[in-house]
């Protein structure tokens, strides 16, 4: 039978276990760097109004000298959980139009890596707050999380709409002033070119009378 020499087999272990834990130690530090330096970071989105006034109606607080806080009424908090839902759809569509050319200005270099830890970071946020909608919208309603943000898409799209109609309509009287000065310009310009054809008929008319004036006194001679 072998011998087996454990004094010989002891030292790489050793090695192995100080290797071991100081890739496992170096694991650590850098995910609790990682974690500080998100937490450091700017969020890609302001506060959640919406979210705050939803939550701020769900856990009202009684006044002073009351010992209950007041109802709410429901309709009033599917209301708030709606808009929500809405401010909620806008931010997801904002991800979703910065994504590629993010992507594209991280490839080529001309943004930082934390701006790219700030657009991850908003995701996972917005992942969240969606499950978080649902959530709550079946508590208040059962089966109303399957349909609350095509309601809330409804709304925000019709939002859209009425803003760009508004902006277009605000418009409108300096595209009408607009309009009459161009309106204006092209007039005289159309006048001005029919004014130089007009003088250019007269020249022209003037220059051939010259032209068949020697003629016509040769034939008025001849018959003399």
């Amino acid at each position: 039978m072998f011998e087996i020499d454990w004094m010989s087999l002891a030292l790489p272990f050793a090695y192995i276990t100080v290797l071991g834990g100081s890739l496992y130690t170096f694991s650590t530090i850098y995910r609790k760097r990682k974690i500080a330096e998100s937490a450091n970071l700017e969020p890609w989105f302001p506060a959640h109004l919406q979210r705050n006034i939803y939550l701020t109606l769900l856990h009202m607080e009684p006044e002073a000298g009351q010992e209950k806080a007041p109802k709410i009424p429901d309709s009033v908090v599917r209301a708030a959980l709606l808009r929500r839902a809405v401010e909620d759809i806008r931010r997801i569509i904002q991800i979703r139009t910065s994504k590629q050319a993010l992507n594209t200005l991280l490839q080529r270099g001309s943004v930082g890596e934390d701006l790219n830890q700030r657009f991850l970071a908003a995701e996972k946020e917005i992942e969240e707050e969606l499950r978080d909608v649902v959530s709550e919208a079946n508590a208040l309603s059962p089966g109303w999380g399957q349909s609350i943000f095509q309601s809330a898409n409804e709304i925000a799209a019709n939002t859209i709409l009425r803003t760009r109609l508004e902006e277009i309509e605000g418009r409108l009287p300096a595209d009408k002033q607009w309009w009459e000065k161009r309106r204006e310009t092209i007039k005289d310009e159309f006048m001005k070119e029919l004014d130089e054809e007009s003088a250019k008929g007269v020249t022209d008319d003037e220059a051939i009378s010259v032209t068949s004036a020697p003629g016509s006194a040769k034939k008025k001679k001849g018959k003399k």
